[in-house]
């Protein structure tokens, strides 16, 4: 009788090392992969007093200064159709001089490539543009 209740343990055990090994791989294997979609990102930034327009390429998850811009890209992604594909990012840009501590984001949303203007970033100096998402 005891070396029945013996076996069964090691069962037991030999399951749960392996339900510990198989999420320990897949947990390594998720984490390797690209959360982010694509890994940069292009953007236009038109300066309204200089009237300079500026490309800027962007580390997905990085934070860019310009000027007195903070500019981070958490994701970017291209859609997945063939016929016209959507270039989405989320976009934070925090304005360092701006010293109003209730507002902490300029803009902190979605944007689209195709159409700025659904999630329009309103600065009084710059304009930001979404133009692509590459690897």
């Amino acid at each position: 009788m005891q070396l029945k209740k013996n076996i069964n343990l090691g069962k037991i055990s030999f399951a749960l090392i392996f339900i510990l090994l198989f999420q320990i791989i897949f947990f390594k294997a998720n984490s390797e992969t690209n959360i982010y979609g694509e890994k940069f990102a292009e953007l236009l930034v038109l300066d309204k007093v200089s009237s300079k327009t500026t490309k800027l390429k962007l580390k997905i998850g990085e934070e860019l200064f310009f000027q007195n811009l903070n500019i981070n890209i958490l994701k970017c992604q291209n859609s997945k159709f063939d016929d016209d594909p959507e270039v989405t990012a989320f976009l934070q840009v925090i304005d360092l001089k701006n010293k109003d501590k209730d507002k902490v984001f300029v803009f902190n949303d979605w944007t689209f490539a195709s159409s700025p203007s659904i999630r329009p970033f309103d600065h009084p100096v710059y304009d930001i543009w979404l133009k692509k998402c590459y690897s």
